[in-house]
């Protein structure tokens, strides 16, 4: 599963989350967010390059716990994770070069 442009329906766990064996990038924001929007190209164009890099879009809120277990403040905010584990993260993305850069450390 690469690039996707929906939000899943249901929020993953964060022990699901922490059993990923896949190189993955969640990406927490909604669909009303004018920071989540004007990301979106870039991401999406990121993910172009790496098909093999899994997405998980996350629609955060508050009580949300998943979200709320990676600290998440300012949307979007994308976590590259490499099994399970947290390897980096940007928090509003300025372009395509910065994404693919944390990509690559995946």
């Amino acid at each position: 599963m690469a690039f996707s442009n929906d939000y899943v329906m249901k929020e993953p766990t964060r022990a699901e989350i922490d059993a990923l064996n896949t190189p993955t990038v969640l990406e927490f924001g909604t669909a009303w967010c004018g920071y989540c929007q004007t990301a979106q190209p870039f991401i999406a164009e990121a993910f172009a390059d790496y098909p093999q890099i899994s997405h998980i879009k996350v629609e955060d809120g508050r009580g949300r716990p998943l979200g709320r277990s990676f600290g998440v403040k300012l949307w979007p905010m994308l976590v590259f994770l490499k099994n399970g584990r947290e390897v980096t993260r940007l928090v509003r993305p300025q372009g395509v070069a910065e994404i693919g850069a944390a990509m690559r450390q995946i």
